[in-house]
């Protein structure tokens, strides 16, 4: 059997061979990222080191990072499918290591929600809406469309902004503009939660029984952007109002989170909705409360138009 030193040597020594190589460490080294980290390790690295390494630069940079060559999870080009390579340092050569991309972590942490809340789950039109295909024919829909659009492009998780309380008759497509708001922020890598009020209601109500109330609730307390979509269509309890909307909103209201809701009660018609709960009690202060941490989260734009559900 030939030495692997020798056959070593042959190659070194074949034009081919080192045509071929420096041509790899060119492309290697002409890569801005590369460069980048050969500067903040500068006196750390040198020429051998970067020869050793070569094949590992080479695995990094025909990668993508930061979704950069990728326009979805599905589609994602890394070795390992969701997970961006990250150039390191040992001490002895470089390497590279692996971690989720945010399309990945984004994906991760929808299905951890929709493991903990069936309630999650909206019909398929409203997963897949877009604003750029939003109809913009009836009148009643332009403010609406325009503060939404306004509110995705203006987005910050470091400043404040409130969401839009959408109401109006049925079909007008309120629902339909959550979901296109939701992808709309999708693309700029921020994580949002449509949640449906009435099932929410008897999820949690389900929960009591093994002790997950708590989980769930933390869960929709925390998502970055939240929405609560069809609030009044349920039956309203006491205990859903005040363990159940009042913890999320306080919560969302002391951290600034954004929320945006849908409903077909204006604020007042909604406010009595809430004060009489369905044992026939009528409670105007804890139902006044809810109001003032609606109002304070979100800004009210009545949607109309025609009935879209009826074509």
């Amino acid at each position: 059997m030939q030495n692997i030193n020798d056959t070593l040597k042959k190659l070194a020594n074949n034009q081919n061979f080192q045509k071929r190589y420096e041509n790899l460490r060119n492309e290697v080294l002409s890569d801005p990222s590369v460069q980048d980290f050969l500067r903040r390790h500068q006196g750390e690295i040198n020429r051998e080191i970067v020869d050793k390494s070569l094949m590992k630069l080479h695995e990094f940079i025909n990668q993508s990072k930061g979704c950069d060559k990728c326009s979805s999870l599905s589609s994602c080009r890394n070795m390992l499918q969701g997970y961006e390579p990250e150039l390191v340092f040992n001490g002895k050569y470089i390497d590279v290591k692996y971690d989720r991309c945010p399309r990945k972590v984004m994906h991760d942490e929808k299905l951890k929600n929709e493991r903990l809340i069936g309630s999650l789950f909206v019909p398929k039109e409203i997963l897949n809406a877009s604003l750029g295909e939003v109809d913009l024919d009836d009148k009643g829909r332009f403010l609406a469309i325009k503060m939404a659009k306004e509110f995705v492009q203006n987005y910050s998780p470091e400043e404040r902004q409130k969401g839009l309380y959408l109401h109006g008759p049925f079909g007008t497509g309120k629902s339909y503009l959550l979901g296109a708001i939701a992808n709309e922020l999708a693309k700029k890598q921020v994580s949002s939660m449509i949640v449906y009020v009435p099932e929410l209601f008897r999820e949690m109500k389900n929960s009591i029984g093994n002790n997950t109330v708590n989980e769930k609730l933390d869960a929709i307390k925390k998502t970055p952007v939240l929405m609560l979509d069809d609030m009044g269509a349920e039956t309203m309890s006491s205990w859903a109002r005040d363990e159940i909307l009042g913890p999320i909103l306080q919560f969302r209201m002391a951290e600034n989170l954004p929320t945006f809701f849908t409903s077909n009660f204006d604020l007042g018609g909604l406010e009595h909705h809430l004060t009489h709960s369905q044992r026939g009690e009528e409670e105007q202060l804890k139902a006044a409360r809810i109001l003032e941490r609606i109002k304070y989260l979100a800004t009210p734009v009545k949607v109309e138009g025609k009935n879209r559900r009826a074509y």
